[in-house]
């Protein structure tokens, strides 16, 4: 299987009639990995895939416009009659099993173990699954926060999940040949901490990567104009994410 990117949902910060929030399906060497979990998201999955056939779930950070549709998914596994075989393992900031059973009333989160096997990020965190090879990197957010690297036969998708502009973001987008980016500010405001990325910023970070897909755009921006502003500092072939489009790299 080589490796490919489904966009189940691009929006920031809620989500819109037929625009969930940020998600994607993550394919390659056998494995189906559901990146990011912004509400509406689960639904969209289902259109591409049984979500029992899931290999991991990949969070970049624990806001709810990244992590929300854990429960729908907790509700499908455990009510819904989509219970996986094993417990999906679940990559995800240190802290989610127990925000997520907090919300569900639960004081001990092993009531999760027969559905969702949380393992804590980090940076450099790296793990294998099949042939697709995920590694996270931290960034510049205002919560713990991860970049992703997913790299399969030779093909190389990087991801900025939430993040303002570091190190980090330009060395994931080396090499990759898509780098999926947020774009989520029309300006930054003086003196203010720089949590999230402009389309110029998404365009210089991107530089070392061979194109350009811009997503998560805030609603000061329209997803055409940041992908423009974008594509004039990055000088590559560059594009705006739309939900239920694949590429295949």
């Amino acid at each position: 299987m080589p490796l490919s990117l489904t966009v189940l949902g691009t929006a920031s910060p809620h989500p819109g009639p037929g625009r969930p929030c940020s998600g994607y399906l993550v394919r390659g060497g056998g494995a189906e990995v559901w990146v990011d979990a912004g509400p509406g998201t689960f639904a969209e999955l289902q259109r591409h895939t049984d979500p029992r056939r899931l290999t991991a779930i990949w969070i970049s950070h624990l806001h709810a416009d990244h992590s929300a549709d854990l429960l729908a998914a907790v509700y499908a596994f455990a009510y819904g009659g989509m219970t996986p075989p094993s417990p999906v393992p679940v990559y995800a900031p240190r802290d989610c099993a127990r925000r997520l059973a907090g919300f569900l009333g639960r004081p001990d989160v092993r009531f999760l173990d027969g559905i969702l096997e949380f393992r804590p990020l980090y940076d450099g965190h790296t793990v294998r699954h099949w042939n697709l090879r995920l590694t996270s990197r931290a960034v510049a957010h205002d919560t713990e926060a991860y970049g992703l690297r997913a790299e399969c036969q030779g093909s190389v998708l990087a991801y900025s999940g939430d993040s303002g502009p570091c190190d980090a973001l330009t060395e994931l987008a080396v090499g990759a040949d898509l780098f999926l980016c947020e774009a989520d500010l029309d300006t930054h405001r003086e003196g203010e901490q720089r949590v999230h990325l402009t389309p110029e910023d998404a365009g210089a970070c991107a530089k070392g990567a061979r194109e350009l897909l811009i997503t998560h755009v805030g609603p000061t921006l329209t997803r055409e104009a940041a992908a423009a502003r974008a594509a004039l500092v990055f000088g590559g072939r560059t594009a705006a994410a739309h939900e239920g489009d694949t590429f295949s790299l």
